[in-house]
């Protein structure tokens, strides 16, 4: 190239050089493939439509001097199937299927409508829409946060409904990639609860 056009082009070029500098500064980092966010989370979750585990819970009451354990089953079935098994320290079955809830204590049966408790149906909703994956649902029902990655995470639900949030102040649900490995509960009145599971092979 003569000495003549490149002394022309070089400003030019550096003009250039300057604006995708400014560009590049300006523009958002690309997304990193396969970056974790409530959306993967969701979607990890939903690739489990059907799960069975094992549970312990710890229940801790003001009225009480010390926590009650239980121990049994869990059983899911998306998109509303929900079983849990208590076998010590009483046996007791809870299934809940759509917005009807069936419990068997001691061979006696109750059956109840969900749509007429809804300070159980906030606990319900936060467990099943997990379990499914159903973003829409947990911030139809609740301000959802994310916090830690795909190997360790915590999902913190506050019920948005103010009757809701007088009985129950706070779910987290933590796991590991697509699984639930524990769910804490903190009530209003400070009671609280810590459930946590082990999945098991489907037989």
């Amino acid at each position: 190239m003569p000495y003549s056009r490149f002394f022309l082009l070089a400003p030019n070029l550096g003009r250039l050089r300057g604006l995708l500098l400014c560009a590049a500064l300006l523009l958002p980092p690309p997304a990193v493939a396969g970056a974790w966010s409530l959306d993967a989370l969701m979607q990890a979750l939903a690739q489990h439509p059907a799960s069975r585990a094992s549970f312990v819970e710890s229940k801790t009451l003001a009225m009480l001097d010390a926590p009650i354990e239980s121990s049994g089953e869990l059983r899911f079935r998306a998109p509303d199937y929900l079983e849990m098994r208590t076998l010590k320290p009483r046996p007791q079955t809870l299934i809940l299927e759509g917005n009807r809830l069936t419990a068997d204590f001691d061979g006696r049966i109750h059956h109840i409508n969900l749509d007429d408790h809804p300070d159980a149906a906030v606990l319900v909703d936060s467990i099943r829409a997990t379990l499914n994956g159903d973003r829409a649902v947990l911030e139809r029902e609740y301000t959802v946060a994310l916090a830690g990655d795909r190997a360790h995470w915590t999902l913190t639900l506050v019920p948005l409904d103010a009757r809701a949030r007088a009985r129950v102040s706070e779910i987290r649900i933590t796991g590991r990639r697509g699984q639930v490995h524990s769910i804490a509960v903190e009530q209003a009145d400070g009671d609280h609860s810590l459930m946590t599971i082990r999945e098991q092979a489907e037989p």
